[in-house]
């Protein structure tokens, strides 16, 4: 039998960082062959039997199933959210919750409220301006973004913006910060997305997406066992 071309393997966009290690246990638990991601290294692209990985960047996730660089991939719903591309959602993974909050420091209590009705505008700083400004229109609040890339929490802290959107899982850096979450814009999990065309036209992504369904299920009911 010949060997499958590159060009004949299901190609898969996997997220580094804190979704990688149960994006790749949970792929594996589908059957398809994990071998190699345990420990990458530098490879970027790990050409194993029937499947490409490629490990991407999580906000680069969305980008490379919406244009075709691969057929599907899982990334957070964060990333989708800020991407803002067309990519087809198969699967709520459960896996990597976090929540998107509004911040603000803890002495400013009002403070935020009086400025806007007085100036007509917040000025706020997060890593996220596309949901930042969506979730500030639903409300009808003009604002002010101040795109940051990273330590968020110093924006309010040293007078940059009186308002943080961040992401969180325990809220306890936001604490250790002296800031109070004032409210909460969405809840992420991780996703398994489809590229339009091939979540149409090609089975595996579907049977993929279908696998991966009947893992969760399992797990989910293995665990209500134990609890039980």
């Amino acid at each position: 039998m010949p060997e499958k071309t590159p060009e004949s393997r299901l190609k898969i966009a996997i997220p580094k960082g804190a979704l990688y290690e149960e994006s790749v246990a949970l792929l594996g638990k589908a059957g398809l062959d994990i071998s190699g991601l345990d420990n990458p290294g530098r490879q970027l692209v790990l050409y194993n039997e029937g499947v490409e990985f490629y490990i991407v960047r999580p906000t680069d996730a969305p980008v490379f199933a919406s244009y075709g660089g691969v057929d599907c991939a899982i990334c957070g719903r964060d990333s989708l959210a800020e991407a803002a591309l067309e990519v087809v959602e198969l699967v709520d993974l459960k896996f990597g919750r976090c929540r998107f909050v509004v911040a603000e420091p803890a002495l400013a209590e009002g403070a935020v409220e009086d400025s806007y009705q007085r100036l007509g505008v917040i000025r706020v700083a997060t890593k996220y301006p596309h949901i930042t400004k969506e979730y500030y229109d639903i409300l009808g609040v003009q604002v002010e973004i101040v795109k940051m890339h990273g330590n968020i929490e110093l924006a309010p802290l040293c007078g940059m913006a009186e308002r943080i959107v961040d992401i969180t899982a325990t809220g306890t850096t936001l604490r250790e910060n002296n800031l109070v979450i004032v409210d909460e814009v969405l809840e992420s999990t991780a996703r398994f997305v489809g590229n339009p065309a091939s979540a149409r036209i090609d089975s595996r992504v579907r049977e993929l997406a279908a696998q991966l369904k009947r893992v969760l299920q399992k797990d989910e009911a293995e665990a209500d066992k134990t609890r039980g």
